[in-house]
């Protein structure tokens, strides 16, 4: 290729990483508020999360691209740029899969200690930020690097709105060379540098996070059977 075309797709790889940190953050943010409200002890807010959960869980990530991006403009007179409304679906669609993710390690945590701290007369809030959230939050990390690989894959669908991500600007390279094996592959390696990297860097703070609490990374056969699961494409079952 070209040193045209290589710029080409660096910019691609770019907008792709510009477009996974953003809707990333948006879906940890959605995932815990979700989450936790799904434990919530009112059963009006526990409906109200499980509804969100069914509903962005149930619907395609691609046609909520496509609706935010073409009917929310018509609905509601707002126009997103590409990125913001790549952003808004993604992290709505993979969040709601992450507030089960959240809602299975909380529901995990021994209730002795939940109940220890009822004992000492923390507020719910103290109950969630002491006690629940530091022993479950090492427990998410191994299903919510699969989830973040996930959502990296997912990037590639935005393309169906013009923005020029990586699939995109391989694609443009792809029509310009008329080679589709040597740009499909090199595709297919930028992805996969890129999962392998996001999978060390989480693997790095699982063990942070778990050194504090005597807990091995990994754990054994049976510990890996208690934790919580993904399915599909971030679901988990607690």
């Amino acid at each position: 290729m070209t040193s045209g075309l290589w710029e080409l797709v660096l910019k691609g790889v770019w907008v792709t990483i510009q477009l996974l940190v953003c809707s990333a953050l948006l879906g940890a943010a959605v995932s815990f508020v979700v989450g936790v409200a799904r434990t919530h002890r009112l059963w009006i807010v526990r409906f109200l999360a499980g509804l969100y959960t069914e509903v962005f869980r149930g619907t395609s990530a691609l046609v909520m691209i496509f609706w935010v991006y073409f009917v929310l403009p018509i609905a509601f007179g707002w126009q997103l740029v590409p990125l913001w409304a790549g952003t808004l679906a993604l992290g709505l669609t993979y969040g709601a899969y992450g507030s089960e993710i959240v809602r299975g390690a909380l529901n995990a945590v021994d209730p002795a200690q939940k109940e220890g701290g009822i004992a000492l007369s923390f507020t719910p809030w103290q109950r969630l930020r002491l006690i629940l959230l530091p022993q479950a939050v090492p427990e998410m990390i191994p299903p919510f690097s699969n989830l973040l690989v996930e959502l990296l894959k997912g990037t590639a669908l935005v393309s169906i709105m013009g923005m020029g991500d990586l699939a995109f600007s391989g694609n443009l390279v792809r029509l310009a060379l008329q080679e589709s094996a040597e740009i499909y592959t090199i595709v297919l390696l930028i992805y996969f540098v890129i999962a392998f990297l996001l999978t060390r860097g989480m693997r790095g703070l699982e063990r942070k996070l778990k050194a504090g609490t005597g807990k091995p990374v990994g754990g054994t056969p049976d510990q890996e059977l208690d934790r919580p699961q993904t399915t599909g494409v971030g679901g988990a079952v607690a």
